[in-house]
């Protein structure tokens, strides 16, 4: 018994976790011809999670980790200028990203928009 309980905790399981992909993202983030949203409430769930890999790279600089993808955003950006920014980056990087979970997309995205100098 003891050993079929450590086999089962070594034995390796695939997470069930929720995850954004990149075609999700564009789905939330996405605007239609007149500018609204095409998902009513997407922008909270699309600039939460831009916000969110902002957060993780400020950490991970603060840290004195080089981040693998380094970008520097303004601070008069607004977050409707990035959702913005990251949209059109995935939409014509949908091949790359959109069926990999969103947030390399995101870095990438901010990345091709704002590259440090």
């Amino acid at each position: 018994m003891a050993l079929a309980a450590l086999l089962l905790t070594l034995y390796p399981h695939i997470s069930n976790a929720a995850q954004f992909s990149g075609d999700y993202l564009l789905s939330v983030c996405g605007r239609d011809k007149d500018g609204g949203e095409r998902v009513s409430g997407g922008h909270i769930a699309c600039q939460s999670y831009i916000a969110c890999v902002l957060d993780y790279h400020t950490i991970i600089r603060a840290l004195g980790t080089a981040p693998s993808v380094d970008f520097c955003v303004p601070q008069d950006k607004t977050l409707n200028d990035l959702q913005d920014d990251v949209f059109e980056y995935l939409l014509h990087n949908k091949n790359e990203h959109g069926g990999f979970i969103a947030s390399p997309g995101v870095a990438l995205g901010l990345f091709d928009k704002y590259p440090c100098e």
